[in-house]
């Protein structure tokens, strides 16, 4: 189903990734609103509509969440575990979008229900065109339950 705009919520205490990630959404040509949480803590509060988000209306969940590993405050495996076990996020797309290489942290991931895994590419090129793909499949191919749903 098409929708007027998707929001991603990217879990990214990384600047240039930021950026690069913004790059990658803006090639895609989808309607996107791109919500940043540079901590753990921060993603949390945006999900569950606490702290600086408490006005938020949590049936409004995101399309998409891009989640980095390595965070401030609450770790990536940590707010996914916390996702996963509350009724209202359990069902959101959740990619793992990270440096690591740890094949543990791979494991952690599948294991707490990460949707997907990838390794963040070093190469600008590499990251835009991963990205790119990540949005033409979670916003345009795939279908999948709750995401944006009031």
């Amino acid at each position: 189903m098409k929708r007027d705009m998707y929001t991603v919520l990217l879990v990214e205490d990384n600047a240039d990734d930021e950026e690069l990630t913004r790059l990658a959404f803006k090639e895609c040509k989808f309607p996107y609103e791109l919500v940043v949480a540079r901590d753990g803590q921060d993603a949390l509060d945006y999900l569950f509509a606490s702290g600086k988000y408490s006005a938020r209306d949590i049936r409004d969940m995101p399309h998409l969440t891009l989640l980095d590993l390595k965070l401030p405050k609450v770790n990536g495996l940590e707010v996914l575990k916390r996702v996963r076990a509350d009724a209202r996020t359990r069902l959101l797309p959740v990619v793992v979008l990270t440096s690591s290489k740890e094949e543990q942290d791979v494991i952690d991931s599948y294991s707490f229900g990460a949707n997907s895994y990838i390794q963040k590419p070093v190469s600008f090129n590499q990251f835009i065109d991963t990205v790119g793909k990540l949005a033409l499949y979670w916003m345009g191919l795939s279908e999948h339950a709750c995401a944006g749903r009031k």
